[in-house]
């Protein structure tokens, strides 16, 4: 048996922008390698090939005799899966880690951002594929659930009638068209994934009107699905308001409309921001005199105008305010008072417990790249509360839920 971090240093397992697909390929093969997939095999045997002439360090004879692997990361590939489902739209892996837990195993991921793909691989052991629109959606792997933090772009439904008028093509292919929603759809479209749970902000119900989510659900249904949708906030789980909306939905031609979903009862929710902090900080998160002078301007600016803009200075004994994408920028959302200090934002690792992951999660980037990635994630332990309603569904509709499984390579 030989250890990932043997085949990651042997093979120079680095995740740059100039290997990237060559080593999403590799690692998706190394996750699946029981298993014909051809999609992953035959390029990840041709790198192999290609390091091997380079260097002369290994050869694929070699290399598939010492398999299988010794997972030595943080989150290992369950290896008696009850289900599968593939990542979109994967981020650093939140919702990975919630379904992992729940005894699943991911086939198949993708994120296009180059950073969260180096934080991805260093958990997972996994390069998720990059751009999902240049993906076929015939190349990806059958699956149980599909699982995607989609982002939302504008748009809108055009009149049906309209469009036949004109010879155009109406539904999920004209609607979402130019949207990444619409890589979902076709995915859905070719896979027929048993479920989906797909998340977004809270205000894609309300985004144009409404319109806009309308466009969503009327093509998932349209799909053959039944849907099921809530708004759900963090602070059940972790000492942060943030309020998602949640998108579950079951194939009719599977559960013939019998399923029992209900969106489970939150557990109460006593956290407190003191929960989550560190014990001696580095003195670089404290704001300097300039910052956090400009941040009480800004406040008293705008409190002037009668908004509502400002700093969130955070009480020890509470909840924070929902953590972004631009929090790097001044940390001015949630600020920890500190005693005969000015204020300090939250270190990495706090935002990371303020989103519900362990301390062994791996942050192999600079503190602006992890910011922006917990700023962009989502709250694990409320993803895995909600998705263990969605696993019991599947479960409780007997063994075929289970994908069937490729065979075993010979």
């Amino acid at each position: 048996m030989i250890r990932y971090s043997e085949i990651r240093k042997k093979l120079n397992i680095v995740v740059n922008r100039r290997e990237l697909n060559e080593l999403a390929y590799l690692t998706h093969y190394l996750h699946s390698q029981n298993t014909q997939i051809d999609y992953f095999k035959n390029e990840a045997l041709k790198y192999i090939h290609i390091v091997s002439m380079d260097s002369g360090i290994i050869n694929d004879l070699t290399f598939q005799q010492k398999l299988p692997i010794d997972w030595d990361i943080p989150f290992p590939p369950v290896e008696n899966p009850k289900f599968t489902f593939i990542d979109l739209f994967a981020g650093i892996g939140g919702f990975r880690l919630a379904f992992q837990d729940l005894g699943g195993k991911c086939m198949f991921s993708s994120e296009y951002n180059y950073f969260a793909q180096k934080t991805y691989e260093a958990n997972f052991g996994e390069v998720p594929f990059g751009d999902i629109t240049k993906i076929d959606e015939k190349d990806i792997p059958d699956h149980d659930i599909l699982i995607a933090g989609f982002p939302c772009q504008p748009f809108s439904i055009a009149g049906v009638s309209k469009k036949n008028a004109l010879g155009k093509n109406h539904g999920f292919k004209d609607e979402t068209q130019g949207t990444l929603f619409f890589d979902i759809a076709r995915i859905i479209n070719e896979k027929k994934p048993k479920a989906f749970f797909l998340e977004n902000v809270k205000n894609l119900t309300s985004h144009d009107s409404g319109r806009t989510f309308t466009v969503i659900t009327k093509t998932l249904k349209d799909l053959n699905y039944t849907i099921y949708s809530e708004v759900l906030d963090g602070q059940f789980f972790v000492p942060q308001h943030r309020e998602r909306i949640i998108i579950i939905g079951f194939l009719n031609d599977f559960f013939k409309g019998k399923e029992e979903f209900h969106f489970p009862m939150m557990p109460p929710g006593d956290h407190k921001i003191s929960e989550i902090l560190e014990g001696k900080p580095d003195p670089k998160y404290t704001l300097s005199d300039n910052l956090w002078n400009y941040l009480i301007r800004y406040a008293e600016k705008h409190k002037a105008k009668g908004n509502g803009f400002g700093y969130g200075l955070t009480k020890l004994n509470g909840i924070s305010r929902t953590l972004s994408a631009r929090y790097y920028k001044d940390g001015a959302e949630i600020l920890i008072p500190q005693k005969g200090k000015n204020p300090r934002r939250l270190t990495p690792r706090e935002c990371a417990r303020l989103q519900g992951y362990p301390d062994d999660f791996i942050i192999p980037v600079s503190d602006t790249q992890a910011y922006r990635q917990f700023g962009n994630s989502v709250v694990v332990p409320l993803m895995k509360h909600v998705g263990r309603s969605l696993v019991t569904e599947l479960v409780h509709h007997g063994k075929q839920y289970i994908t069937k499984r490729p065979k075993i390579c010979i």
